[in-house]
């Protein structure tokens, strides 16, 4: 119990400031709560599974491949995000079409479910977790810890950015979404998030 707190505690401190969690708060604030949080789950779940199973051979990844590809997402995520800002909102993307919600589930799910995978490929919670794997050969325990606090971030994420919908302009909402997608792009070039 006590590694499974400590790997818990540690992986949930570590997500809290990172680049998913803004994603992920910035995709609840304009898409569905419960599909963003379903995609970002299956992602860390993905992701958690495939840093135990390589363990230490994670880490061994080229730094720079994982930053430029994951700062080009974010370039782009901006620009999408920009140009959406000027698109009028259709009713069948308002948050209550009256067809029912199902109809925008799968799409804002993978929406969600690339962005998390594509930004958490290599991220610091990753290689922790495979670096805990390697260290302490408890794979079931590590796995769940690691996830469940991936996935505590992530509702918290969603739960801000539900939040934000409510306060703010959509068009301003979306602006200030596309800055900070940039932002996360050219500090992800700049090496701050290490």
């Amino acid at each position: 119990m006590k590694l499974f707190l400590t790997i818990f505690g540690l992986t949930f401190l570590a997500e809290l400031p990172d680049k998913t969690a803004l994603a992920t708060v910035m995709l609840a604030s304009r898409r569905l709560h419960f599909a963003v949080f379903a995609g970002a789950a299956a992602a860390f779940f993905i992701q958690s599974a495939v840093a135990v199973a390589f363990g230490g051979v994670f880490a061994m990844l080229p730094k720079y491949v994982v930053h430029y590809g994951a700062a080009a997402m974010f370039f782009a995520l901006s620009a999408k995000t920009f140009f959406e800002a000027d698109e009028e909102e259709s009713p069948a993307d308002a948050p209550h079409d009256p067809r029912g919600p199902h109809k925008r589930f799968w799409p804002d799910a993978r929406a969600a479910f690339i962005v998390v995978f594509l930004a958490e490929w290599g991220d610091l919670t990753q290689i922790s977790t495979a670096a805990f794997a390697a260290k302490y050969k408890a794979p079931v325990e590590i796995f769940f810890s690691a996830t469940l606090a991936l996935w505590a971030v992530s509702a918290l994420a969603v739960l801000l950015g539900s939040r934000l919908k409510h306060v703010l302009n959509p068009k301003a909402l979306r602006r200030a979404g596309s800055v900070a997608f940039a932002l996360v792009g050219a500090a992800l070039l700049s090496g701050v998030f290490g």
